[in-house]
């Protein structure tokens, strides 16, 4: 069997793991699925000789893993990325299961590269964190007894993926669609978008509300191409020149 061309493109990104024990385990989950790129935010203590026994067989993926300090280092490449949280979050997208969004990941990768997402152990991904990804992505367990672990909410992601990528045929992108915004670009404008906003007086940020985070769930819904980005850029450049008195 020919591997997917997905799991190529589906990196996993640990953000602020307490835990080295957490990033074994992850890693061990993520090779038994075909997962092979390993990310990590600020992680407590990495490497770690129980980072390294509870990989179990996946010692490549933990000595290839990236250390950053911050997610937007991880997803700054990405054109695509999905954040698991259990909580409803104010101002974020509806939040797809892990099936559906299993789906959509792999579909992403005809674009490019994608990341998976994961938070602290003890409370999770922040509401900044999970605003910096494109979707939002739960587990629907019992409600009863929510509880996951990192590793098994890690298995049971890496494994939908697997099932997703097995049963999708994913290529390259024809040159007919438009190259997508990576997450810089998108940052990059939404930089912008803020200073604009704020120098024009229509932001006030001493008094924010919810403007910005307004205005960032609305383009992650649109998904932006890097064209189009250009030129909301380049509308914006327009809007900072003083203007010509006649």
């Amino acid at each position: 069997m020919n591997r997917p061309l997905a799991l190529d493109r589906i990196r996993v990104v640990l953000s602020r793991t307490s835990h080295p024990g957490n990033i074994g385990a992850a890693a061990r989950a993520m090779k038994t699925m075909g997962l092979r790129e390993l990310w990590l935010v600020a992680p407590e203590s990495f490497p770690d000789e129980i980072a390294t026994a509870r990989a179990s067989g996946a010692l490549d993926l933990l000595e290839s893993a990236r250390v950053v300090p911050s997610l937007q280092d991880a997803l700054a490449d990405t054109v695509f990325s999905a954040a698991l949280t259990a909580r409803r979050r104010e101002l974020s997208l509806p939040r797809l299961p892990a099936r559906e969004a299993a789906l959509e990941l792999v579909a992403r990768c005809a674009e490019g590269r994608v990341a998976l997402v994961f938070g602290n152990e003890t409370s999770g991904l922040t509401n900044e964190e999970v605003g910096l990804c494109s979707m939002p992505v739960t587990i629907p367990t019992d409600p009863e007894f929510s509880s996951l672990n990192l590793g098994a909410a890690v298995q049971v992601l890496a494994y939908e993926i697997r099932m997703a990528a097995l049963g999708a045929a994913v290529s390259v992108a024809d040159d007919a669609q438009g190259e997508p915004a990576t997450h810089a670009d998108f940052e990059g404008f939404m930089a912008h978008l803020e200073h604009v906003v704020t120098a024009s007086g229509f932001h006030d940020p001493a008094n924010p509300k919810r403007l910005l985070p307004r205005m960032r769930r609305l383009f992650n819904r649109v998904r932006l191409e890097r064209e189009e980005v250009a030129i909301l850029r380049g509308m914006l450049t327009t809007f900072e020149r003083p203007k010509r008195r006649g």
